[in-house]
């Protein structure tokens, strides 16, 4: 579960626990989804089946729990109908699918609502149920508007034999406060079969110090039923962590066989699993307060930089030791503030396998989403801001790149296309990719409204990289009309202001007739990394550790044997560098000596020439604010130690950013529009003072 639910901290006790059902139910909605969508291809798999089965038993429990009788009713016959496809009484087909998915967009429009048993769109909500009962040929259905809770309508294995279960509930002391109502379950048990119920109240305390929001009581019931261990489990599945819950067989006992009658004395001997509590638990925090943590923690490191400096300046030990084990202490707390915040991808990938799903069925076509990486961890803040951009990505490749079943085939290919997400680490980044094995980009027609557009002139000499960058263009598309699902032009211009604002970049290719890949090269974070601190002149810069190989000196003799070139022998490598201080505009006098710092980048290893490397550095990002937004090669700004500003680097943007410029220079200005170019920027010009 995604532990940062939102709930105010001034919020009634009740509107709390139904806040945090709504935040669970959500959750779990969009696992159904992806549930859901697997099931229609592999209609056979019992595992999803049972999957489904449960998150929707669990909405409908929890539901009735909170005061979401709506909820509950309205999940009912879709919980009824999944039980039946376990027992086999019904099958999984499309018609199926496609109606269960309405429905969980009807109890997600529910979610959003008072919670007060009102729905907002209540004809949505009887169409679905209307042809729901039709489709899987349910009686006695229920609507949303009924006002009694929903029953049980559990079918059972025609093989399978009476069995007496010994139940032994003994919840939680803090089970009520979170809204659970122990009778609901019993009541729920009594469904299933014949129940006998004793009761333990030997916990009960006088009512003078009795708490009414803590449960004393404890139970043993004897349950003869021909439903199985996990139909039975199931009743108990939204409180398991808040109770202790035995469930053993007694004795098969023929039908007409009443129960044995429970021992009615005050001794009831509870047995606890072995492996209870011993798991890991979590607990939800807001993510406001999450992001506070992180920015004091941040301060924190500020403060201790400044810490050293002090320490470094002086000659007392003791404060150099002080100074010493507070940065142990704040390094190993930044980075247990960093991992908190890095969550798996996988819940943003899972949410489009339903747009996929969607957008092929409006379409008329064929598609499939693969997945790959979701296990990959990125920054929570990075995560939230990607959906939109994933988004557009995905609905231009379904729209735009993939053709329908009858060309595919012409063509030689599959009927059913692919759509790929995937997602890998590279260095202190992290590599998202969308690709599609359609038609792929046609050059020419993006020449031909690149120039009607006037965004190049017609005689502009251009790769066929370049051309294809051109989409990205505000108000570019090459669409012949505009549909619900695009060509108005704003969608891959907002995917590129997207990824600028996370100082990511953005990267097209395609092949026509194979397909295309765009790949997002996004941060882990942005809040705080490991940079190299260098210096030119009486400027300070960090670079990216995590970019960083090593670091080499360059004396006037290697520039002379350079003959003027940019280029540097490392072990028999020949390496291209870029010199700040040109590239800056800085003009202090050059040292004798300076320093090559190399760096992996996207177009290979590539050196940054600098007056001096000053060490490792912990680096608080700090944004450069709205003034310098258009500066890309600059990730943002860290205060020193001594309250020095240090610009961070973004070594790939600085080398697009030079190669621009030597573009423009060769071939004049107006040969390129920045949106064509990765790393636009208009430069920024530092002194020495």
């Amino acid at each position: 579960m995604n532990a940062t639910s939102i709930l105010p901290a001034n919020a009634p006790p009740v509107d709390k626990y139904k806040q945090a059902f709504q935040e669970e139910a959500r959750e779990i909605l969009v696992e159904l989804e992806s549930t859901l969508l697997e099931l229609n291809e592999h209609p056979d798999d019992s595992e999803l089946v049972g999957k489904a089965f449960r998150g929707l038993h669990t909405i409908k429990g929890s539901g009735a729990m909170f005061g979401f009788e709506e909820v509950a009713a309205f999940t009912h016959n879709l919980e009824n109908a999944f039980d039946g496809i376990r027992t086999g009484r019904l099958h999984v087909t499309p018609e199926l699918i496609d109606l269960t998915l309405a429905a969980l967009d009807q109890i997600k429009v529910m979610l959003n609502s008072t919670g007060d048993a009102k729905v907002a769109d209540a004809s949505s909500d009887c169409d679905i149920q209307d042809r729901l009962v039709k489709l899987i040929g349910l009686d006695g259905h229920q609507r949303a508007d009924s006002p009694t809770p929903p029953t049980i309508e559990t079918s059972f294995d025609a093989h399978a034999e009476m069995t007496t279960w010994k139940i032994q509930f003994s919840p939680g002391p803090d089970l009520l406060r979170t809204g659970a109502d122990p009778l609901l379950m019993l009541r729920e048990l009594k469904q299933l079969g014949e129940l006998r119920v004793v009761t333990d109240k030997l916990e009960l305390p006088p009512i003078g110090e009795l708490d009414p929001e803590r449960c004393y009581l404890r139970w043993e019931m004897l349950l003869t039923s021909l439903a199985a261990r996990e139909a039975i489990a199931d009743v108990f599945l939204f409180v398991e962590d808040e109770c202790e819950l035995t469930i053993e067989p007694v004795a098969p006992a023929a039908p007409a066989v009443s129960a044995p009658e429970v021992a009615a004395g005050p001794e009831l001997k509870w047995n606890r699993r072995a492996d209870d509590h011993v798991g890991e638990s979590s607990i939800r925090v807001p993510a406001a307060k999450l992001d506070q943590f992180v920015d004091l923690v941040g301060e924190l490191v500020t403060v201790q930089a400044r810490l050293g400096e002090i320490a470094a300046r002086g000659d007392d030990a003791d404060v150099v030791a002080v100074s010493e084990e507070v940065e142990r202490l704040t390094s190993a707390l930044r980075e247990n503030s960093m991992s908190i915040r890095m969550l798996p991808i996988r819940g943003t990938f899972e949410r489009f396998r339903r747009l996929v799903h969607d957008l092929a069925r409006d379409l008329r076509k064929e598609v499939e989403l693969a997945l790959d990486g979701s296990e990959t961890e990125l920054d929570k803040t990075v995560i939230d801001r990607l959906n939109d951009p994933l988004m557009h990505l995905i609905r231009n490749s379904v729209d735009h790149g993939i053709e329908p079943p009858e060309l595919r085939l012409a063509a030689g290919k599959k009927a059913v296309a692919t759509v790929r997400l995937s997602a890998r680490y590279s260095g202190a980044n992290v590599l998202i990719e969308v690709s599609d094995d359609g038609a792929g980009i046609d050059v020419e027609a993006v020449r031909k409204h690149a120039v009607a557009k006037g965004l190049i002139a017609g005689d502009a000499h251009l790769t066929e990289a370049q051309v294809s960058s051109l989409i990205m263009s505000a108000g570019f598309t090459t669409a012949r009309r505009v549909t619900d699902v695009s060509g108005r032009g704003v969608g891959m211009d907002v995917v590129r202001q997207s990824v600028e604002a996370l100082r990511g970049t953005i990267h097209l290719s395609s092949k026509s007739g194979i397909g295309t890949t765009i790949t997002l090269r996004l941060p882990l974070t942005l809040a705080i990394i490991d940079g190299l601190l260098v210096r030119v002149g009486h400027a300070f810069f960090v670079l990216p550790l995590a970019n960083s190989l090593e670091c080499v000196e360059l004396t006037r003799q290697d520039i002379a044997d350079a003959n003027g070139k940019h280029v540097a022998t490392v072990r028999g490598e020949i390496i291209p560098y870029i010199r700040l201080r040109e590239h800056f505009n800085i003009t202090t006098e050059r040292p004798e000596r300076e320093q090559i710092m190399i760096a992996e980048t996207e177009d290979g290893r590539c050196g940054f020439v600098v007056d001096e490397v000053l060490g490792d550095h912990q680096t608080v990002i700090k944004n450069l604010g709205r003034f310098y937004r258009h500066v890309q090669f600059i990730s943002g700004a860290t205060i020193l130690g001594d309250g020095t500003v240090a610009l961070i680097l973004d070594p790939d943007r600085v080398i697009q950013d030079a190669l621009r410029a030597a573009s423009e220079v060769s071939r004049g200005r107006a040969a390129l529009p920045p949106e064509a170019c990765r790393g636009t920027g208009d430069g920024l010009q530092l002194n020495s003072s």
